[in-house]
């Protein structure tokens, strides 16, 4: 459970401008150390959008892979083709990727996605980018 808590804490103190005006709502599912890889741990996410909400310009230095339940989310890496994604539909980010583009592709809409990420032990879940 500390370790719950920990990632929630964390990300909160990552989160900024237009995500936290929006009240975007982040729930940290689950957290396993990978014993294969000694130095890294799959972190489970779940986060809700609610309509109009954005992220900032990002990076998770993380494999990060999500899955789209509800609504429909906008995203794109730097480098990438900006993708509307709706419920079924997956995306990935890579740990050199910067995330450009996160949004709720609606304004009256809430959306919901799961993300789950195979990072350093420890590291931040989210690092902003100016």
């Amino acid at each position: 459970m500390k370790t719950i808590l920990k990632i929630t804490l964390t990300l909160l103190c990552f989160m900024t401008g237009p995500l936290m005006a929006q009240e975007a709502k982040v729930t940290p599912l689950m957290s396993k150390d990978l014993a294969e890889f000694p130095s890294k741990e799959g972190l489970m996410i779940m986060v809700e959008y609610p309509p109009g909400s954005a992220d900032p310009i990002h990076r998770h230095n993380a494999h990060a892979f999500l899955y789209v339940l509800e609504g429909s989310v906008v995203m794109q890496v730097k480098g990438g083709k900006q993708v509307t994604l709706t419920p079924g539909q997956t995306f990935y980010e890579g740990p050199d990727d910067v995330h450009i583009v996160g949004h709720n592709a609606s304004n009256t809409k809430p959306a919901k996605f799961i993300v789950f990420l195979v990072k350093d032990k420890n590291a931040p879940v989210l690092i902003p980018v100016k």
